[in-house]
């Protein structure tokens, strides 16, 4: 992610270390899982919760040789936690791990860019009511048509996020699936109440049907939803930037005290924001 443009909440979800984490915590509440079922002795998991860890570069450094990210994992985390390593990954496939901690992420994320949606969303409204009688004018193909106020320009974004944010919302619950599942999905090797164990803690629900994968139409729901957000405050910014030109300058963006416009032209106010 490039950091200028992006939230240290969002950036700190998909960093390494929090991937590894998730990892790591999925393979221990399978643990409890089995644990509760008696199928593995409790006093394992409890060795296994004092001695797991893992680090990013032993990890490196392992899928460099075996080529594969889940055993390069459970290979550096099994140096530390030894004997009752034995017990951990029993009955998963290397997908159950990597796609439930992607719904993980991903509904994490779409928490935060609710939060971030919600506030932009108050603002636009704060400003449509400051400019409702601001009169402007109106555009059709691009030339000069009626006149309006440049509080409805902004009413009309204001109802087009939020209809934004109820895109996400249900896409956010579409995404928030995991599974437990086995290889293909068979359950063959672990059970689903281990599955609907897991899942419930992560704040997920168990994949009604999964094969080797969850579903991949679940994805492209979630990411189509954030395209349209992108594409409208893409149509926002496109706007403010027209109006903000030296031939049009009907609006601004805000240039605070000290801010600079170019390296070489003095004069010149650009637009950063949008």
């Amino acid at each position: 992610m490039i950091s200028r443009y992006s939230l240290p909440e969002l950036t700190k979800i998909w960093e390494l270390e929090n991937k590894f984490d998730i990892w790591l915590k999925i393979e221990i509440l399978v643990c409890e899982a089995l644990a509760k079922r008696r199928e593995i002795p409790a006093s394992a998991v409890a060795e296994i919760k004092k001695k797991a860890k893992f680090d990013i570069h032993r990890i490196e450094e392992i899928e460099k040789e075996v080529k594969h990210d889940v055993i390069a994992f459970l290979t550096c985390v099994s140096e530390n936690v030894g004997e009752a390593n034995r017990y951990m990954h029993l009955g998963l496939t290397s997908s159950d791990i990597l796609d439930t901690t992607l719904a993980v992420q991903l509904k994490e994320s779409a928490r935060l860019i609710l939060k971030e949606l919600e506030s932009f969303r108050d603002a636009i409204k704060e400003q449509a009511f400051r400019h409702k009688d601001v009169p402007t004018i109106g555009r059709s193909h691009g030339i000069h048509a009626e006149p309006l106020t440049f509080g409805l320009k902004l009413a009309v974004w204001y109802e087009e996020t939020c209809r934004n944010l109820e895109r996400l919302k249900r896409a956010r619950e579409r995404i928030a699936y995991g599974q437990i599942s086995g290889a293909v999905g068979t359950f063959s090797n672990v059970d689903p109440a281990v599955e609907e164990y897991v899942c419930k803690k992560l704040g997920l629900k168990p994949a009604p049907i999964s094969t080797q994968i969850v579903q991949r139409d679940r994805h492209a729901e979630f990411f189509t939803t954030l395209a349209i957000i992108a594409g409208s405050i893409d149509k926002f910014a496109t706007e403010i930037r027209h109006l903000q030109r030296t031939e049009v300058l009907e609006a601004e963006e805000f240039f605070s005290k000290g801010q600079k416009g170019s390296s070489a032209m003095p004069h010149k106010r650009n637009p950063i924001i949008s």
